[in-house]
Formats: structure tokens, sequence, C-alpha cells
């Protein structure tokens, strides 16, 4: 059963992303407080995150605001699904970033995230 944190992330990210049925929000609870893992879509990754993080930083102060009404502290982890050339977790496990296929894939990850990053430069917002 989802809880009124994982619902508020998700509708948010959901309005986002280009595969909303890619997202996914898992939950802990520890000394620190509340971790929402959010996984989505590796060609949405950019959208989450934002130019220079302030899609992601804007969640975080959302989940701020709402931590203040329930009285709990809430963290939000972006997970790179991906794999890219930093090795971060894919899958739940270390990705290996020997194989040439790898660096390929992250190298036209990157084309295409900068490729949306530009898109959105053109808005007048």
């Amino acid at each position: 059963m989802a809880t009124i944190d994982q619902k508020f992330v998700e509708y948010v990210v959901k309005s986002l992303v280009n595969y909303p049925e890619d997202v996914q929000i898992d939950r802990s609870i520890d000394e620190k407080g509340v971790l929402l893992l959010l996984t989505v879509h590796p060609e949405d990754l950019g959208r989450v995150i934002g130019k220079r993080g302030a899609t992601a930083q804007s969640l975080r102060t959302m989940l701020r605001a709402l931590g203040a009404k329930y009285d709990a502290r809430y963290n939000l982890k972006i997970a790179n699904n991906e794999g890219g050339e930093e090795g971060i977790q894919h899958g739940g496990k270390p990705v290996q970033n020997s194989a040439p296929e790898t660096v390929e894939n992250a190298r036209d990850y990157v084309a295409k995230s900068r490729k949306e990053l530009e898109e959105f430069d053109d808005l007048d917002i």
C-alpha cells in the first residue's frame, strides 16, 4: 500500500516524464528518517533531475514541506538505472565499466540528455 509521500512523489514525477509506467518509488525507514528511492526510465532521468539539479531540488523541497506537516524527515534519492560511466547501480548491482558497450551506451545517454536540456533552454519561462 502506497503512503501519502509515495503518492505525492509519484504524481509529480509521472506528470514530468515521458514514460510514467516506469516510475517506481521504494520507501524505507531508518534512524535518519524516511528514504524514498526514485527509479525512472533512463531517458527520463534528465527530466527528473533538471538543469543543474533544479527539478530534483524542488522535489526535495516539497518533500520537506510535506515532512513538516506530518512531522517526518524525508530524503529523496534518484537512482541511476542506466549504469553510466560512474558505475552507479543497475538493477541493484554495481556495474562493471570495462565493457565497451557500457561506455558507448553511456555516451548515447549523455548525448540524449544534452539534447533534451537544449530543448528546455529554448523555452521562454
